[in-house]
């Protein structure tokens, strides 16, 4: 027999089936890992088929071993990396991998194993002690040990007596190995309670469960009980013998989740994504293979899962940008879920209470069946928003970044023993560092920002590549001691609360808090189990937590997203502010969000208040109909970048003059068609520039593929070039 196999190396020169041999006596099927020889050396590859003969001339080298017990690939997963591979014009390797844990490559992780003792079966203590020598007392006690306690580990025999490995060779015990799953979050557990369904709810599944195989959008307030309905769905698709797969947009979102979902469905409950650790991932994405477990949670990545027979995949809050893939490949989750659950006739279910504009318009159009819950769960009231002037504040002689109405009402809250959640979406203390004598702002040496001062570390550290700086002492540029940081994060307004509140508990979720395993987990506990009086976070802290006695949520700077350079501008600060301000509230106590502006008059900062998605929608949808935005056309972006500046700009006139003559080719197609420098003109060392487009009708598909041709043509060596099609942000 012959394998077809693809090699697991990212060249373009190899991207295709390679025939092998297939030794006899080697169980190699299609979807299995192998290792092979190629080019002289031992690599690993990924068997697409098999077959009985080749067409290749000359003599087959031969698979030299099988890496796994079970192929890694089914059927399925195979099919979906190969239309990975075609759709986003990558290889076919790269689309592979994206399918098994990165650790299974090169064999960087196994299976957690402990050697274990028993006594033989069918035979007694009595039995066995008669084959032990006179004075034998340790190699007695251990038989004893064993037929009081059971089966136990070596090393625990081992430090509690010794002669275990001649009762071992006298056949008076056995010695076995123990496989261990290393199971994520094993802390976490919950108690099932049964939750009876309110009227919408149990409408909204019963139009769920009646259409198989559907497409769903769920539109529910924030605290509507979209969980629940997730959960009964999942209940029905178990019951049909079929698998799930429940997407959340973070890591930090998990452990609540899996609690909830742990309640419900026990140990059939899996866990993927890049926050465990290697043996955790290894372990769950094992069990999940071997059909061990059928619910699946994870973020982005656990769409891949290599479940069998799936009857349901659920994105929630769908609306979130970390759905999008920002590396290569760059892909999108809502994409491959549409693509993998209609070729297995599964039904997709996507769920949020700010959607996509994109996606309610797809709804609207009936590519979605768009079901509606407009009320909280409890039939508890939405938060009364109240709207703060900031320029009025300072005109009053108020600096503080407190206004009077979020300081009184977080008095109040702390008074009755109620809890506050603080958003502000810049982590740090600062974000930037200037020098009040000549100007001179502090930057990253690689990369085209500021950098951001972090005060518990007293470093100026970058956070688009992460480097680190110690804080200024003077001007480098001109040796003032006047050194002045200006703006807003997480850490100055944990500063400024513990000075104003002083008895009050406060903690922090950002990207610096949540660095560590488990550190989410940690955070989220505290503050649930009531340890902790205010909690301060960025837009981690904005969805999806269900924190009954948080009353107070306050916005401190509610324009900060609103004038990027970006055509999400506006959906993303609706979401956002509607998002937060859902988190007050949500257990029996009434809840109120103080939104401070500088912008009070804003139509989105109105609408937001007004929690009005509907009003929002048709506003957003006008406009960009009139503008000629997505849905309505197809923003693309080809990104050029280099080390050297001469080489990113050669290599964009290399894409764009190809561009140039598809635009001419279909005129009535381009809307819009432009060269210039990214907005973040150096990241990590690389120059970028950017071609940017939109194109509408017919033939945007085609153009699409056409554009891929034209990257996949480009020579260079240091530069590089790639294409994004509506992408998630615009830096």
């Amino acid at each position: 027999m012959i394998a077809e196999v693809i090699v697991d190396v990212l060249s373009a020169n190899v991207d295709r089936v390679f025939d092998y041999e297939i030794p006899e006596g080697l169980d190699v099927k299609r979807g299995s890992r192998v290792a092979v020889p190629f080019a002289n050396r031992n690599v690993e590859g990924f068997v697409i088929a098999t077959k009985s003969c080749s067409s290749f001339g000359g003599n087959l080298k031969r698979v030299r071993a099988l890496l796994d017990e079970l192929p890694a690939l089914t059927e399925e997963t195979l099919e979906l990396a190969q239309y990975m591979a075609r759709r986003y014009h990558i290889l076919l390797a790269e689309s592979l991998r994206l399918f098994i844990p990165a650790e299974m490559r090169g064999g960087r992780v196994s299976e957690k194993t402990v050697a274990m003792v028993r006594l033989p079966v069918g035979r007694s203590l009595e039995e066995l002690k008669v084959g032990l020598r006179k004075g034998s007392v340790s190699q007695e006690r251990i038989l004893e040990y064993l037929s009081e306690n059971g089966d136990c580990s070596t090393a625990e025999l081992n430090e509690r007596f010794s002669g275990l490995r001649s009762l071992e060779k006298k056949g008076l015990v056995e010695i076995y190995t123990l496989s261990l799953n290393r199971e994520p979050y094993h802390e976490v557990s919950g108690r099932g309670k049964a939750v009876e369904l309110n009227e919408i709810q149990s409408q909204v599944c019963e139009q769920i469960l009646s259409q198989p195989g559907g497409r769903f959008l769920l539109h529910g307030v924030t605290g509507s009980g979209k969980t629940e309905v997730y959960i009964r769905c999942i209940h029905e698709c178990l019951q049909l013998g079929n698998s799930a797969i429940m997407l959340v947009p973070e890591i930090g979102l998990t452990p609540q989740v899996v609690r909830r979902f742990r309640a419900e469905f026990g140990g059939q409950v899996a866990i993927l994504h890049s926050g465990l650790s290697k043996g955790e991932r290894f372990d769950e994405w094992w069990r999940i293979r071997r059909g061990a477990a059928r619910v699946v949670v994870g973020a982005r990545s656990a769409v891949f899962a290599p479940v069998e027979n799936l009857g349901l995949l659920i994105i929630d809050e769908e609306h979130e940008q970390s759905y999008n893939s920002e590396s290569s490949p760059r892909y999108r989750t809502e994409e491959i879920a549409a693509y993998r659950t209609a070729r297995h006739g599964a039904t997709l279910l996507l769920g949020s209470a700010t959607p996509l504009v994109e996606t309610y318009y797809r709804a609207s159009q009936g590519e979605f069946k768009l079901l509606e819950m407009a009320e909280r769960a409890n039939h508890a009231e939405l938060p009364e928003v109240v709207t703060v002037d900031m320029r009025r504040e300072i005109r009053q002689g108020n600096n503080s970044i407190f206004s009077q109405e979020l300081s009184d009402r977080l008095e109040q809250v702390l008074s009755r023993g109620e809890q506050a959640l603080l958003f502000i979406n810049r982590r740090g203390y600062s974000p930037v560092v200037v020098c009040s004598e000549c100007g001179y702002v502090a930057k990253c040496a690689d990369c085209d920002v500021t950098l951001t001062y972090h005060r518990d570390e007293e470093l100026l550290k970058c956070h688009y590549c992460g480097a680190k700086y110690h804080m200024l002492t003077e001007c480098p540029a001109c040796g003032s001691k006047h050194i002045r940081q200006n703006g807003l994060g997480t850490q100055r307004v944990v500063e400024q609360l513990r000075e104003r509140f002083p008895k009050a508990r406060v903690l922090r979720m950002d990207n610096d808090t949540t660095q560590n395993k488990d550190a989410h987990l940690t955070i989220t506990t505290k503050f649930a189990n009531r340890e902790a009086d205010i909690l301060v976070g960025t837009q981690m802290i904005a969805k999806g937590h269900d924190f009954p006695n948080v009353t107070l949520v306050g916005i401190l700077d509610a324009d900060l997203s609103l004038y990027f350079s970006d055509y999400r501008a506006n959906e993303r600060t609706f979401s956002l502010i509607t998002q937060v301000s859902g988190r007050a509230g949500r257990g029996y106590l009434k809840g109120s969000v103080v939104l401070q502006t500088h912008t009070p008059n804003h139509p989105i900062l109105k609408l937001a208040r007004e929690g009005d998605y509907r009003s929002f929608y048709e506003y957003e949808i006008s406009v960009r109909r009139a503008t000629f935005f997505p849905p309505f056309a197809t923003v693309l972006r080809v990104m050029v970048s280099s080390e050297s500046d001469e080489e990113a700009v050669e290599c964009l006139k290399r894409v764009f003059a190809p561009v140039m003559e598809l635009k001419k080719k279909y005129p009535d197609h381009f809307l819009f068609l432009n060269k210039m420098k990214a907005p973040v003109k150096r990241i990590m060392k690389r120059y970028r520039y950017q071609i940017l487009m939109r194109v509408y009708g017919a033939m945007t598909e085609q153009i699409i593929g056409q554009i891929y041709d034209v990257l996949d043509s480009v020579p260079g060596k240091s530069a590089s070039a790639y294409l994004e099609i509506n992408p998630a942000s615009m830096y």
